[in-house]
């Protein structure tokens, strides 16, 4: 693995477009369009009213929980709420403040739209900390902005990332200062309490860096300033977002699984564009290594986690997707790896894959936002504290993902509703349950429906726990549990009251 030096010249001047996409941009010219990307990657935030990213509706309910539970008495009755220090607090450190100045939904959209600014931030950051330059190596990495980590809603591992690419080129361009020690003792603590996977992708960057330059033992001692979380975990906190449960865990068939997350590593809408881009990376990053133009300053570190991911388990401490995290930011890695220089056409042209894929997701996210807005209608007809069992039924073969698999999150933030698709898994989350079974939560309020297969409800166990059921799917339900009365139907929605005997009887 070798690397450009940093010498800079000027692009080519004179008459005719074609002359000027010949020619490389300068210093401030490739800056600035690194800032544009940064900036335009918040495209799909600023056109959707619901950021529909998968898990997000269930991280403001709990941030709800967390900020008004002392005040509602629904709350208070329904779910129990414990802080501990641990590596997966990013967003819920944030939202505090930003909550106090705006409603909640209103903060989570912000950070909804901050995060994939920052991320495309911290990419411009590394390129220009390694080469003085923002070129082709930023472009292509700016491709997995949008990666199936943001488009699934893993909010405080996407900011522990973006913190990750600002403290590795921080790390480059501090080489030399005796206090660079010091100060990462810190800021490595801070990209840990964001995420635990986070922190471990910055400890990948700085060990592969140190391993280019000297290949020797150094590169092993070279990270220590980061290990500052290790002394807290003695102490007592947490790993990741668990106090208990199983320590690690590769899920039944790993060796599916495991394809199934490279066949998916740029997943989103359109199988055939994300395919597409996949191969096309792949021949870039092939053919840079063969002419030995692929930067081993953060080459290694984007080898050791892509190859990382095919040995690392799925759950870690309770956190899901573990693996899956280190494909979408391996590959990144490697784009920003590429060490060609390149004129103005080209890096036009690499830069139709980021358009391309955040164009379609902006697309697909104002057009899902205006469901999820339909969907929210429901609400109005339901009392505050309800209870709500939800179901969101989702098409076998659907490559996108469901935006709406934790909509009833909403119920919780506008109703202070007991709902059954939170993440409360005792000794893992912090949001516990109160006054429901263990199964009236995160996943069991999903379902996999075959195309032609009538969905039968009349027996799902959570609406016994309820009194009303909130169903989403393509076509309506073949039976309801016994009693219940719709009081609200729609094209994917149903609502409908139980026939539950009152709570307390």
């Amino acid at each position: 693995m070798s690397h450009e030096p940093l010498a800079q010249h000027p692009g080519s001047r004179g008459p005719g477009p074609l002359r000027w996409l010949a020619g490389e941009p300068g210093q401030r010219e490739g800056l600035a369009f690194g800032l544009v990307l940064a900036l335009l990657a918040a495209l799909p935030v600023m056109v959707a009213a619901y950021p529909q990213m998968v898990d997000y509706p269930a991280h403001l309910a709990r941030y709800h929980v967390m900020l008004e539970r002392d005040s509602s008495p629904w709350l208070q009755r329904y779910y129990g709420f414990e802080w501990r220090l641990m590596g997966n607090l990013g967003v819920d450190l944030l939202i505090r403040p930003l909550a106090a100045i705006m409603p909640l939904e209103a903060a989570g959209r912000l950070v909804a739209g901050l995060l994939p600014v920052l991320c495309g931030l911290g990419i411009v950051s590394v390129d220009w900390a390694l080469r003085r330059r923002v070129g082709l190596a930023s472009v292509l990495a700016f491709v997995f902005v949008w990666s199936p980590s943001m488009l699934l809603g893993f909010l405080n591992f996407v900011l522990a990332l973006a913190l990750a690419l600002f403290a590795f080129a921080g790390w480059i361009l501090l080489e030399g200062k005796r206090w660079r020690v010091w100060l990462y003792m810190p800021v490595g603590l801070i990209v840990w309490l964001c995420h635990v996977s986070g922190w471990g992708v910055l400890g990948l960057l700085v060990f592969g860096y140190e391993w280019s330059r000297s290949k020797s033992w150094r590169a092993f001692v070279a990270p220590v300033p980061l290990m500052l979380p290790f002394f807290v975990l003695a102490a007592g906190a947490t790993v990741g977002g668990s106090g208990g449960g199983e320590l690690v865990s590769y899920g039944p068939a790993p060796e599916v699984y495991k394809w199934a997350i490279w066949r998916q590593a740029m997943r989103a809408t359109l199988q055939w564009v994300d395919y597409s881009s996949v191969i096309a990376i792949g021949i870039v990053l092939v053919g840079s290594m063969a002419f030995r133009r692929f930067d081993g300053r953060i080459g290694w570190a984007a080898v050791l986690m892509l190859v990382g991911s095919l040995v690392m388990p799925r759950h870690i401490f309770g956190g899901d997707y573990v693996d899956a995290r280190m494909i979408s930011s391996g590959l990144l890695a490697a784009c920003l790896a590429l060490s060609w220089r390149a004129p103005r056409w080209v890096l036009i042209a690499a830069c139709s894959l980021f358009a391309v894929r955040l164009g379609y997701t902006a697309m697909d996210w104002q057009r899902d936002s205006r469901e999820t807005a339909r969907h929210l209608a429901a609400l109005d007809l339901v009392p505050r504290g309800a209870r709500i069992a939800s179901v969101v039924a989702t098409d076998r073969g659907t490559w996108g993902f469901n935006a709406q698999e934790h909509i009833c999150g909403y119920a919780v933030i506008r109703k202070d509703a007991l709902t059954n698709c939170n993440f409360v898994l005792p000794g893992v989350h912090m949001l516990t349950l109160r006054a429901a079974s263990d199964g009236f939560r995160d996943p069991f309020h999903r379902v996999l429906r075959r195309n032609g297969v009538p969905l039968d409800l009349s027996k799902y166990g959570p609406a016994r726990e309820a009194d009303w059921l909130w169903y989403v799917g393509n076509g309506p339900p073949a039976a309801l549990p016994a009693g219940a009365v719709v009081v609200r139907s729609q094209r994917h929605s149903l609502l409908a009251r139980l026939a539950n005997p009152p709570r307390g009887s």
